[in-house]
């Protein structure tokens, strides 16, 4: 029904009500205006199995998609831990994870199977699009649609946002890829993220919703877009019909949004509307890494949690990125070059980075979701652009998985490759973990049809 409506009604009573077998799909009818309309009813308890993990007709909670991702690698040296299996001990740089150390899965050893001809960028573009990276001078595109898109074509179209893309550090473009020169840039302020997903236009359970009347208008707007567009395509060239359809797409995109903000949200009872966050400006040119983590941590899990998408990407860093992190003498990247030995300052770097990511886990895990957590319905993949950052190498590749996307994935183990196994079968397994049915990911010698069952529960 339409939310405009909510409250405006009287119900019809259902004699017998109690002899009526209850679903999560059970609904409350009634008459307005003449016309029937009906009201959804929350996750009620009765809905639930007798461990409160899943819905009493065999569903559970939504899985959920998350790509976090930081720029310029690791030091393998001090990244791999020790021993494989359960209970991993954190390496160095991976000690500010020690307490989480049951819910992350770290793969180490993979290699990403293409042509390496992009420092810093052939890495991610073979990682998570199959493929290598299309280089034109100074330009460069992923050739296919970045991980993170791939699941939302397949799952993202239940939620007001079919993904959401966002960034940590100031000016971060991210690689999330429609496909070829489609780009999704992400939200770098934390206000704007805020009014984005919990603005005018959101409504937590128990409040009633105020429609913009605008938005029918909106709606308007863009079917008259639609039919334009239809007439224009019959006169394209093949190159211009593609890049005309990835524009539709996204339209069709903001049309179905629109659409989800004149129904009834789901009742999820983790909801709530965060606080507004505060701006952080850059101090003495050094921008407030760990403030700005702390938000997009916390937004991002509570638009899961109110199930406003179900895919995002957290964009923590670029490749080549030099943030000036608090403490170090130069910018990150510029680092990872000229800083001489063990690279101390580097190694506090990747650790903090490695903090920033369990802060987002910590936020994921810490929302009950019947009796487990969100972060159990989760699969949040960690990675970066290269292994060895000095040598620009995409051996030794950085992988992280927390949560078990509602059981399907193994956590807290270390899965160790010594033969420079294909990274691609990371990419596929998580695509079979959301349920899709896909078969192989990635061509040439990224191509895979295994995944990595280590991972597998």
């Amino acid at each position: 029904m339409r939310r405009a409506l909510k409250n405006t009604f009287r119900l019809t009573p259902v004699p017998c009500l109690r002899r009526i077998p209850l679903s999560r799909r059970t609904v409350l009818r009634g008459l307005f205006a003449g016309a029937t309309v009906s009201v959804a009813l929350p996750p009620l308890d009765i809905f639930f199995d007798t461990n409160g993990e899943a819905y009493a007709d065999g569903t559970g909670f939504p899985k959920r998609f998350g790509l976090w991702f930081w720029g310029n690698g690791i030091l393998p040296e001090y990244w791999t831990p020790l021993g494989t299996g359960e209970g991993w001990s954190p390496s160095p740089l991976l000690e500010p994870l020690a307490g989480l150390t049951n819910e992350i899965t770290v793969i180490s050893g993979l290699e990403v199977k293409v042509a390496n001809l992009k420092p810093h960028g052939s890495g991610p573009g073979g990682f998570l699009s199959g493929t290598d990276l299309k280089i034109a001078g100074e330009d460069e595109t992923f050739r296919a649609p970045s991980l993170d898109q791939l699941i939302a074509q397949a799952i993202g179209g239940d939620t007001v946002y079919r993904s959401v893309e966002v960034g940590v550090a100031p000016g971060t473009g991210g690689r999330s890829y429609n496909g070829s020169d489609s780009k999704n840039p992400p939200e770098l302020e934390p206000k704007a993220l805020f009014e984005r997903l919990f603005g005018a236009s959101f409504t937590a359970p128990g409040e009633e919703a105020i429609i913009d009347p605008r938005l029918a208008l909106r709606r308007s707007v863009l079917d008259s877009v639609m039919a334009d567009a239809a007439s224009v395509r019959d006169r394209l060239g093949q190159g211009d019909r593609e890049r005309l359809e990835q524009h539709l797409d996204a339209i069709r995109d903001i049309e179905k949004r629109l659409i989800k903000l004149e129904t009834e949200p789901p009742s999820f009872a983790a909801c709530n509307r965060p606080s507004i966050p505060f701006d952080y400006p850059d101090i003495d040119g050094r921008p407030q890494m760990d403030a700005r983590n702390a938000i997009a941590s916390d937004l991002i899990a509570m638009a899961y949690a109110c199930d406003l998408t179900r895919v995002v990407s957290i964009w923590h860093s670029d490749p080549v990125s030099d943030v000036l992190y608090e403490g170090a003498s130069a910018g990150h990247h510029q680092l990872t070059h000229d800083e001489p030995g063990e690279q101390i300052q580097v190694q506090g770097i990747v650790k903090r980075i490695m903090g920033h990511f369990g802060t987002f886990v910590d936020a994921l895990r810490n929302i009950p979701e019947g009796d487990r957590t969100l972060l159990d319905n989760c699969v949040i993949l960690g990675t970066s652009d290269v292994g060895f950052a000095r040598t620009h190498q995409i051996d030794e590749f950085p992988i992280l998985l927390a949560g078990t996307a509602s059981g399907y994935l193994k956590r807290g183990v270390h899965i160790r490759s010594d033969i420079k196994e294909n990274a691609s079968r990371v990419p596929l397994t998580l695509m079979q973990a959301m349920g899709m049915p896909v078969a192989s990911f990635g061509e040439g010698d990224a191509y895979v049809e295994t995944g990595l069952k280590e991972v597998v529960a």
